[in-house]
């Protein structure tokens, strides 16, 4: 359940991070709702992960880097943004070095 409502957090503060952006720095009022309710139902998702008893290495670790991946090809999909081969490496990269943090919190 933990890594359920980690995945939760994670979903939400990409989609508030996306609505940051296509909320044009709040020129676009419809935005700002979708960006207000993602990060405080990502943070209050992450606190609940954390008091489950998650070590915050591990669930900030995951939080963030799936984030910065998932945001990186979203804004690619979504806004035409650049997704160079570097990029992707850095998107490689950071996965390998989450499932490192990941295996080394489990020994």
């Amino acid at each position: 359940m933990t890594w359920l409502l980690l995945a939760g957090a994670i979903v939400t503060e990409v989609a508030a991070t996306l609505s940051l952006s296509a909320s044009k720095g709040f020129t676009r009022k419809r935005w700002i709702a979708p960006v207000v309710i993602g990060y405080l139902t990502a943070f209050s998702l992450l606190a609940v992960v954390l008091a489950e008893g998650m070590p915050v290495g591990v669930a900030y670790g995951v939080w963030a880097a799936c984030g910065v991946a998932l945001t990186a090809i979203l804004s690619r999909v979504l806004f035409k943004e650049p997704l160079t081969w570097v990029m992707s490496v850095g998107i490689v990269l950071i996965v390998g070095g989450v499932l490192l943090v990941e295996f080394g919190a489990a020994h």
